[in-house]
């Protein structure tokens, strides 16, 4: 009698910037999501799968939950918060350095009303003093009765096997649901605008990244040449935000151009004529129609 395959969901949610892009990179061991020291970098649920030996795990990376002020926020946050019903277990995620966030008790809130089997993983502990540790899984224990409490480092790999296998035990006799060859179910129009997205914070400061979405056309390859051409379009939301984002002779759109397209070449294998041009969508962040329409 053959072994029994296991499969599942994992969701992995928690507060903005606290790691949960870097560490799905990590698992998959591909990358799969953008990251930026910024908070709030990641916008829309993104699938990474995991295939191990008789198993196979899909995990979820999803937008930071936080307090919401905008639509676009707002957006965010529900998409993260309907993960809670429509996968089998969670990984709650928090960081040793900062192990409080406004966001933890609407996390808390969302995990009791789902009654899913969850264990929370504490991130960044290559960040600080290890006897830090103790006092957050206390609290934490006490706080909600998780089965498993994992302290990692998503950006070193340090605690992710004790992970995986702790992944593993949760999941559920089944079929794979994705073919052994694939990562992601995310189309190549949105990894290419993600990618743009990621080299925009990069480059600018302060809150204009957040004012900033890409849409993308599909790409078009020519083998012959050994090119692939991508037209891509940056919506900002004033003509003060387009300036900037031009910059003096067009220099900052050049810079994230060029970057976008470094890691562009990697990706396709081939060189890339990277069309970029910046258009003003006003207010596109607060406005249902303007966020449907740029894939929000």
């Amino acid at each position: 009698m053959g072994m029994t395959f296991l499969a599942g969901f994992i969701a992995i949610v928690g507060p903005p910037n606290v790691g949960k892009s870097t560490l799905l990179n990590r698992l998959t061991g591909s990358k799969l999501a953008i990251v930026s020291p910024k908070p709030q970098t990641t916008r829309n649920r993104i699938t990474g799968v995991y295939h191990g030996d008789g198993y196979q795990i899909v995990f979820m990376d999803t937008p930071g939950i936080h307090k919401t002020h905008t639509a676009l926020h707002r957006s965010m946050v529900a998409s993260a918060q309907a993960t809670f019903n429509e996968v089998d277990a969670l990984a709650v995620m928090i960081e040793m350095p900062r192990p409080e966030d406004p966001g933890i008790p609407i996390v808390l809130s969302n995990l009791r009303r789902a009654q899913k089997p969850s264990i929370l993983v504490i991130n960044k502990i290559d960040k600080g003093h290890r006897e830090r540790l103790l006092p957050i899984i206390d609290t934490y224990r006490q706080r909600y009765p998780f089965e498993a409490i994992i302290p990692v480092s998503a950006l070193t790999g340090d605690g992710i096997e004790r992970l995986l296998e702790q992944f593993k035990s949760m999941l559920k006799p089944g079929h794979p649901f994705f073919p052994s060859d694939m990562m992601t179910d995310q189309s190549e129009a949105f990894w290419v605008s993600e990618i743009i997205r990621e080299k925009i914070y990069a480059c600018t400061r302060q809150e204009l990244p957040y004012s900033c979405a890409v849409t993308v056309e599909p790409a078009e390859e020519n083998p012959e040449k050994n090119l692939v051409s991508i037209m891509a379009r940056i919506h900002v939301e004033s003509e003060s935000q387009k300036g900037i984002l031009i910059g003096g002779k067009g220099k900052m759109v050049k810079a994230i151009g060029q970057a976008s397209r470094e890691e562009l070449e990697k990706f396709f294998r081939m060189k890339v004529f990277l069309d970029l041009t910046v258009r003003v969508e006003k207010n596109w962040s607060k406005d249902p129609r303007a966020l449907r329409r740029l894939g929000y």
